[in-house]
């Protein structure tokens, strides 16, 4: 431990979004999910592309998010979706992508995910965080029930940082996910450094 998956925000980037990802992909998360909800699905297939592209240069696993269609055109290999989008997914469309993942608020969640062929989930919010002001956290408990409830990786979600990794991982988590500690850090391969080795000393 620590797998960490970077969430992409790029209105919470620090400087020009193309080249934050380069300094992420070059430092080795476990994936970059390229999560940019407010954008058409064609601005975000061209977005897509020039991520995919540094992904690639890096042998960063890139995964899209939210548009199946597009993912398909650019022959992406790995697609995160919410729950509920997922759930309309066509059989033959879900088998395009070899590595499949959901967003689940759940045990039942997960179960559903693992049965409509994810090769991992997300399961959050898991600490509060600034992106769900509004919504109290789930909490350690929902998570070690998540990851009991499935045997496909469980990545936490919500409010992770390297103080609070450990704890996730106890709960039988694979790994985090972290969106604005990635987007507005000084150095990206310094922060995911500090996750390894305050994991390491937990």
């Amino acid at each position: 431990m620590c797998n960490v998956i970077c969430i992409t925000n790029r209105k919470l980037c620090a400087g020009d979004f193309l080249t934050r990802i380069a300094r992420i992909a070059e430092a080795g998360p476990a994936a970059i999910v390229l999560r940019e909800k407010d954008l058409s699905e064609a601005e975000y297939e061209a977005l897509a592309e020039a991520v995919l592209t540094i992904c690639r240069r890096y042998a960063a696993p890139c995964i899209l998010h939210g548009f199946p269609e597009a993912a398909a055109r650019l022959h992406a290999k790995a697609l995160h979706l919410p729950l509920w989008q997922l759930q309309t997914l066509p059989p033959d469309m879900r088998a395009q992508f070899s590595a499949l993942g959901a967003s689940c608020h759940s045990a039942q969640d997960a179960q559903l995910a693992a049965s409509l062929g994810c090769r991992y989930i997300t399961a959050g919010h898991v600490f509060a965080t600034g992106c769900k002001k509004d919504l109290p956290p789930r909490g350690l408990d929902f998570l070690q029930e998540v990851c009991r409830a499935v045997s496909i990786p469980v990545f936490a979600i919500g409010g992770i940082g390297p103080e609070n990794a450990a704890c996730a991982a106890k709960a039988g988590a694979a790994g985090v996910c972290v969106m604005s500690g990635l987007m507005r850090c000084a150095d990206p391969a310094e922060y995911l450094a500090s996750f390894k080795k305050e994991t390491e000393h937990a």
